[in-house]
């Protein structure tokens, strides 16, 4: 084994054993402070859950004992009222105010009782107060003539002077008062009864005080209009809006957590008041509030119990930590002390302790074996450099046969399109010239060093056209996909002079990935484009010129057939009959070159309605009715039960224009005596048309080129029939224009179907 050079001194750094113990402390530290969190949001949970219970039922309680003792007082005053001693003039006012006053001992938050006339003077009262006074004014007198008995907590009035305050408050009263009648049974006056709001006060204590000892518990009886009636100093008399108070007005009992306006958050129970039997209830609802922080004053110990549990169970894993960090890191140590002295070049064999753990035993043995499969590699390792150099002077010799193999093939492609007829051009995802042969430089008039890395559309596009390019390249980049890939189009470019003319170009994609590029062939077809200029216009100028005269001939044949001229002889007639149909042929054929030269040019004009298919359809039949008359064939009808309503989005006469053609063809070729039908029906979101003749069927060679312009059948039967070859083209240009489609199915034998399907749309 190769010596090596002496190891320098080793810096002193933190061992296996003391990250070991470091691992063992932070994971118990750890493992506390989650174990804390979960047990205080837990605990702090079933608090606030325990808790909230308690102060929603206390609300309840509170609530309740209101309602039963209000109830009692409005049951109690309502019997008073009734007694026959009290309604009897007879009785004395001494023993009137006497059983009155019987009536205050017997509950003591009654603070005033007393009878009042109906002209609202005070007749007698428990104690004599007020008697004589007009208390007509009063709500508790109006309202009680007028049904409503009870009546909200208020301060005293008339009362003020002449009871003191309680606990130096102003004396606060909720009134209960009845009508009572005298012994007749007629309306005599009104028995009204004050009940001391301190009756109120000391059933809230009689609640809340039994848990006071838990924490600071603070109970709230609140007005229906939302203003404390009761409560703590700071809010008594003030107006509250809390969502506890307007759950508790909805009737329901229950606790959440909210901070109020003191800027202090707290448990808040609910609940309300209900009224109970004949008495209706106040609309009273109870609120009774703990501070938050002193709620969960539990949970905040139990926090630090469990703080200083796991601060002292830290120490102690820690120190069980450093043990088993000693036990595990002794046999390790041990080893790297041999594989250090391997380092330095010592013929050392590692051979493990019999009492070290598995783990450590299979490390030795595995340290052995890679030490001798290092001794074999470097021999190897020695054996391969002396070949080295050879294998590399081999495959430089290959790569440079390669590489003038690649170059040889770039030259030849560079030959071709140089070569080329066509311009061609090479861009970039980002429209960049790349490449600019010959022919482009003699088209467009740039160099090929002022064109490559110029965008192409500032060298050959005109402005109007730029950005429409722009916009297909970076959707090009999107998506991967481009529209005008691997096709035949026609486009307008312009020369370095800005003239423009019309190119045939096509484009592919080479290469992948970010490396890919646009390889684009130009031919100049502004010529030949020239070319069929002046034969659109030849054919247009032409056929004008020949409608004018042929409608003339035809209109004074038809005149010489009508006996215009008088009675001709029949071989005359005869050949009147053959000229006005030769004629009329002819502006047939006219009007067909006429029509295809618009379609070529884009001029033929089409005003889309939407409106019903059925009138157009019986016009075209009306109007083939002579023509298949003289064929001896039957035109049928086929609509749906429906077909009165079909309607499309047409031009109803280059509709009907459609629909003659296809019944003239069909007749055409039906055999005499048989029949051609037209159908119209309805698809899912289409309109059908269907021209089904009974003829022989179109022959497998000519069915490709049926929509061609000029093309006809080429057997003996079809050349009698006459005909341009224009119809099918024409109507299949027309039924694209209206969105739709025309196809046909055929057969030896059985005839031919034609199948027009338009967009349905509702009729205007």
């Amino acid at each position: 084994m190769d010596t090596l050079p002496p190891a320098a001194p080793r810096q002193r750094r933190r061992g296996l054993g003391a990250w070991l113990a470091l691992a063992f402390s932070l994971l118990t530290v750890v493992l506390t402070l989650l174990l804390v969190q979960v047990v205080e949001r837990s605990s702090t949970e079933q608090v606030k859950d325990s808790i909230g219970h308690s102060l929603a039922e206390l609300a309840r309680q509170t609530a309740d004992k209101l309602d039963r003792g209000m109830a009692e007082r409005y049951r109690e005053v309502s019997l008073m009222a009734r007694r026959r001693d009290l309604r009897d003039p007879g009785v004395k006012l001494a023993e009137r105010r006497q059983i009155l006053a019987d009536m205050r001992e017997t509950y003591g938050y009654y603070d005033w009782i007393g009878l009042a006339r109906l002209d609202g003077r005070v007749e007698v009262e428990a104690r004599g107060l007020l008697e004589g006074a007009d208390v007509s004014s009063r709500p508790w007198f109006k309202n009680a003539l007028q049904g409503v008995h009870v009546g909200d907590v208020h301060e005293a009035v008339k009362l003020a002077k002449l009871l003191p305050g309680e606990n130096g408050e102003p004396r606060r009263f909720v009134d209960v008062a009845f009508p009572y009648t005298d012994l007749p049974g007629k309306t005599a006056g009104v028995l009204g009864v004050h009940l001391s709001w301190q009756w109120a006060r000391d059933v809230e204590r009689s609640i809340i005080a039994p848990v006071q000892a838990r924490g600071r518990v603070q109970a709230l009886i609140v007005s229906q209009a939302g203003v404390v009636l009761l409560g703590p100093p700071g809010l008594q008399g003030e107006k509250i809006d809390m969502e506890s108070l307007r759950l508790a007005q909805q009737k329901r009992t229950g606790y959440r957590v909210e901070q109020w306006p003191d800027g202090v958050s707290y448990l808040v129970g609910y609940g309300a008041t209900v009224g109970r039997g004949m008495y209706p209830g106040l609309g009273w609802t109870v609120l009774v509030r703990q501070d938050v922080e002193d709620a969960y004053a539990p949970v905040r110990r139990l926090r630090e119990k469990a703080l200083w549990s796991g601060a002292a169970l830290a120490v102690l894993f820690s120190l069980a930590g450093v043990l088993v960090a000693r036990r595990i890191t002794r046999p390790l140590g041990a080893l790297a002390a041999s594989a250090e002295r391997l380092g330095r070049g010592e013929a050392v064999q590692l051979v493990p302790n019999p009492k070290d753990y598995f783990e450590v035993q299979a490390l030795s043995g595995t340290l052995n074996h890679l030490v001798t499969d290092l001794v074999r590699k470097q021999t190897e390792l020695r054996d391969l450099n002396a070949t080295l150099e050879q294998r590399v002077e081999d495959r430089t010799r290959e790569l440079e046969r390669a590489l003038a193999s690649v170059q040889a093939s770039e030259q030849r492609i560079n030959a071709i399109v140089e070569a080329a007829q066509d311009a061609y051009i090479a861009v970039d995802q980002r429209g960049m010239v790349l490449d600019w042969n010959g022919a482009a430089e003699r088209m467009f008039g740039w160099r090929r060093q002022d064109a490559v890395g110029w965008p192409l559309s500032e060298l050959v596009l005109p402005e109007r056209y730029r950005t429409s390019m722009d916009h297909a390249l970076r959707a090009f980049r999107q998506t991967g996909h481009l529209a005008m890939l691997e096709q035949r189009l026609e486009r307008v470019v312009i020369d370095r002079q800005g003239r423009e003319f019309t190119i045939e170009m096509t484009a592919n994609l080479a290469g992948q990935g970010e490396d890919a590029f646009f390889s684009v062939f130009l031919h100049d077809i502004s010529e030949r484009k020239r070319v069929e200029q002046m034969k659109n216009e030849f054919v247009s100028t032409v056929s004008h010129e020949l409608r004018t005269p042929l409608t003339s001939i035809q209109a004074s044949l038809a005149m010489l057939a009508d006996g215009m001229a008088g009675e001709l002889p029949p071989d005359a007639a005869r050949l009147i009959t053959i000229a006005s149909q030769s004629s009329e042929r002819l502006v047939r054929m006219v009007n067909d070159l006429l029509d295809i030269q618009k379609i070529e040019a884009g001029h033929m004009q089409f005003t889309h309605t939407a409106q019903p298919l059925l009138p157009v359809a019986e016009r075209a039949l009306a109007a083939m009715e002579g023509h298949a008359r003289q064929a001896g064939v039957l035109l049928r009808r086929d609509w749906d039960a429906g077909a009165a309503q079909l309607a499309a989005s047409i031009d109803p006469d280059r509709m009907e224009q459609v629909l003659t053609n296809l019944l003239s063809n069909g007749i055409k070729f039906t055999p005499g005596g048989r029949s051609v039908t037209l159908g119209l029906t309805q698809t899912p979101g289409k309109v059908r048309l269907t021209v089904r003749d009974e003829g022989p069927g179109i022959a497998p060679e000519f069915q490709k080129r049926l929509f061609q312009r000029f093309a006809q059948a080429d057997g003996a039967d079809s050349r009698t029939r006459g005909g341009t070859g224009l119809g099918l083209a024409i109507s299949k240009a027309i039924i694209e224009e209206h969105g739709g489609s025309i196809s046909f199915s055929t057969g030896p034998e059985r005839g031919t179907r034609f199948v027009v399907e338009l967009p349905a749309a509702h009729p205007g």
